[in-house]
């Protein structure tokens, strides 16, 4: 047995995912990775010394209940879930066809309560008083008229984080999410190499710059801390100052 706390991070392969699960493991947590990646969570996983990486597709409920029984199995109880994995599909908003609409959803909403409500039922069955971090976005609060779908999702989650938080405070696990801003990710990729549209995004961020993936992690590895154990279904924006703006576009 060990006293350190168990994490399992999704969509860990990259990016925000495997900053949060580097803070995470600096932090002394033992690691779980997972993503649809299968290549690329197995590398981040030896990198990071993670006990082990799945391969999981979130839009898949019935991979995300065999990842669990697997953990459950295998590993034991979870003591932290970041459920980080998540995708876009812009396009235009007349031109969005309906199963590219259903398909962020399901990954980004629906796999982030079913996954929620796993590893919830795991940290009570072994008396764990756990933390779940969600990854929102500042799209929950803004939005943006090229991805309604992701827009509708993360406001999901910010619900979503809110409602788990009261359904499992009486068993001491807290619910929490991160609302990044523009984070120097593959998802930026278009925009980082187009000066017109990082202008436009440098004009609606105060601070002038893109987060980096390491500020994400370590507003996670906060949240799964007892530095944060009075706080629940909160919504941390890291954005830069982006939302007191009040841009949408």
């Amino acid at each position: 047995m060990t006293d350190q706390p168990l994490a399992l991070i999704t969509g860990a392969a990259q990016g925000i995912g495997y900053a949060s699960a580097k803070a995470l493991a600096d932090d002394g947590a033992r690691l779980i990775l997972a993503d649809i990646n299968a290549d690329g969570v197995r590398a981040a996983a030896k990198e990071l010394g993670a006990e082990a990486a799945i391969t999981c597709d979130m839009a898949d409920p019935d991979q995300i209940n065999t990842m669990f029984d697997r953990i459950e199995a295998e590993h034991g109880g979870l003591s932290i879930l970041v459920n980080n994995a998540g995708i876009a599909l812009p396009g235009d908003f007349l031109e969005t066809p309906f199963e590219n609409f259903r398909k962020v959803l399901d990954v980004n909403l629906s796999a982030t309560f079913l996954a929620t409500q796993r590893a919830a039922k795991s940290m009570i069955a072994h008396g764990i008083k756990g933390a779940i971090i969600n990854m929102s976005s500042i799209n929950a609060q803004v939005a943006i008229p090229t991805i309604p779908a992701y827009c509708a999702s993360k406001g999901g989650v910010m619900q979503l984080t809110k409602s788990a938080a009261l359904a499992l405070a009486p068993h001491g696990i807290r619910v929490n999410a991160v609302g990044p801003g523009s984070i120097d990710t593959a998802m930026m990729a278009g925009i980082n190499s187009d000066p017109a549209a990082m202008e436009r995004v440098m004009a609606r961020t105060p601070m002038k710059r893109v987060g980096e993936p390491r500020e994400i992690g370590s507003v996670v590895a906060f949240l799964a801390s007892d530095k944060a154990s009075y706080i629940t279904g909160e919504t941390i924006y890291a954005d830069g100052g982006r939302i007191g703006m009040n841009y949408t576009c």
